[in-house]
């Protein structure tokens, strides 16, 4: 058994795992901020009620990815030891900060949201439902630092054999930080509101809680929509970053093996082995014109490193692919609902509502992909052009421990991921009515006045 592949796999599973929840989180967050933001300013009940219910769904999912999220920075330790000594100095300082300003501030303010209710005011509340919406978006933009690190390193010298942090400045402000991290809150943003869009059309189908799920469909599928527009914006933006400073993950994506001047657009095909992709479907010169404004512009393929050097290039072509595909889906099933609302024909819809219903792991999916593609499309290299990835393991964990932590986090995943499924199930089944009414905070009682 190889040692290497199996801590792979092992950190890919647990990653991809904890992968499900902060996006997830992040964009309901900043959904419950919005209907605070509403009843603040309206008194409307409903919008009380209707946070209150996300909130307690929220808690669910943000428990869950904290414990994986945990049992993935150990691994740095235990399966990655060789990488840690070698970059520690640098990649540890965002993690440290992840921690020091961003989990402490989400977590207390989660628990305030929480367990706050009828302790302080209605204004209180408001302010901490935008410090977990801020806190979960600043612990996002940590971790995207220091994974963009590995994409594009700066601001580092190499001392002995190891990488230090010698500017503060540009190894948190890498070429890569700013347009990935956009990249990934919009997806994030998607991901919320199309779980909530879901839940909600579950309910109607249900007849559950109807005037308020109605007005949480709405909430979502216009953030939903408008977010899945945006994302190609964003993810262009992206990739012009990736065409400066990457250009051989560029080729991966788009299995273009030789460089080429006018290089076409390959919207679907299947790498081959000899350098071929079959049954392509392509737009000539468009990958030129997309990637420097220039339909004749050379793009230079996978030629231009030694075959060593080169990415999965099937794994890294088809999951980009997925990803696109999916984002594209998103667009056209907002754009529809949209429509439908337009037409006051949203709520009886019960295709769309189905849709809504079965397309709330999409965006999940999107962001899986996303994230393999970007990451296999870096391979050989753990840090881009200063550690392969076989040269980061710990080589003195034996395969066959890695091999029974694989079985035991999986079998503990599946617990989780079957725990967390319940838990939502029957916060839903309870129906947004059993929210506690928000009366109260502004009419205390005589003793806790005095």
């Amino acid at each position: 058994m190889d040692t290497a592949l199996l801590s792979r796999i092992q950190f890919g599973l647990t990653a991809g795992f904890h992968f499900i929840f902060p996006p997830l989180t992040i964009g309901m967050a900043w959904l419950i901020f919005y209907m605070k933001s509403a009843y603040l300013r309206t008194g409307d009940e409903n919008y009380w009620r209707m946070s209150r219910f996300w909130t307690r769904i929220f808690a669910i999912g943000f428990v869950v990815g904290v414990a994986t999220g945990i049992t993935m920075e150990f691994q740095f330790g235990t399966n990655w030891a060789s990488y840690s000594r070698y970059v520690g100095d640098v990649f540890g300082a965002p993690l440290a900060a992840e921690v020091i300003f961003s989990f402490f501030l989400e977590s207390f303010f989660l628990a305030l949201l929480v367990f706050g209710e009828k302790r302080v005011s209605r204004k209180a509340l408001w302010f901490a439902s935008l410090m977990v919406a801020f806190g979960s978006t600043l612990s996002a933009f940590w971790i995207i630092v220091a994974s963009s690190w590995m994409q594009t390193p700066a601001g580092y010298e190499i001392v002995n054999g190891k990488a230090h942090m010698v500017d503060f400045w540009a190894a948190l402000f890498n070429p890569s930080t700013l347009r990935r991290y956009l990249h990934v809150i919009i997806a994030a943003f998607i991901t919320g509101s199309f779980f909530v869009m879901g839940i909600s059309a579950w309910l109607l189908k249900k007849g559950k809680s109807v005037q308020l799920a109605k007005k949480s469909l709405v909430i979502s599928l216009v953030a939903a929509a408008f977010f899945s527009l945006v994302q190609p914006i964003a993810g262009h933006i992206h990739m012009l970053q990736v065409v400066r400073t990457q250009p051989v993950k560029l080729a991966a994506f788009e299995a273009l093996y030789k460089t080429t001047k006018g290089a076409p657009l390959c919207i679907f095909g299947i790498p081959g082995r000899d350098g071929n992709i079959k049954a392509s479907i392509q737009i000539p010169n468009l990958l030129s014109y997309l990637a420097f404004g220039n339909f004749n512009a050379v793009v230079k393929g996978l030629d231009c490193v030694p075959k060593t050097d080169w990415p999965p290039v099937t794994a890294t072509f088809l999951t980009f692919r997925g990803m696109v595909f999916l984002g594209m889906y998103m667009i056209i099933l907002t754009l529809a609902g949209l429509y439908l609302l337009a037409r006051g024909r949203l709520y009886d819809s019960r295709r769309f509502l189905n849709f809504a219903l079965y397309s709330m792991p999409v965006p999940i999916i999107a962001n899986e992909l996303g994230w393999v593609s970007a990451e296999v499309g870096r391979q050989p290299w753990i840090v881009q052009g200063l550690m392969r990835t076989d040269q980061a393991f710990s080589p003195v964990v034996p395969a066959g421990d890695v091999l029974f932590s694989i079985i035991l986090l999986c079998t503990i995943y599946a617990g989780l991921l079957w725990a967390w499924i319940y838990l939502v199930r029957r916060e839903a089944e309870k129906g947004m009515e059993s929210a506690p009414a928000a009366i109260a905070l502004e009419t205390p009682s005589p003793a806790r006045a005095a």
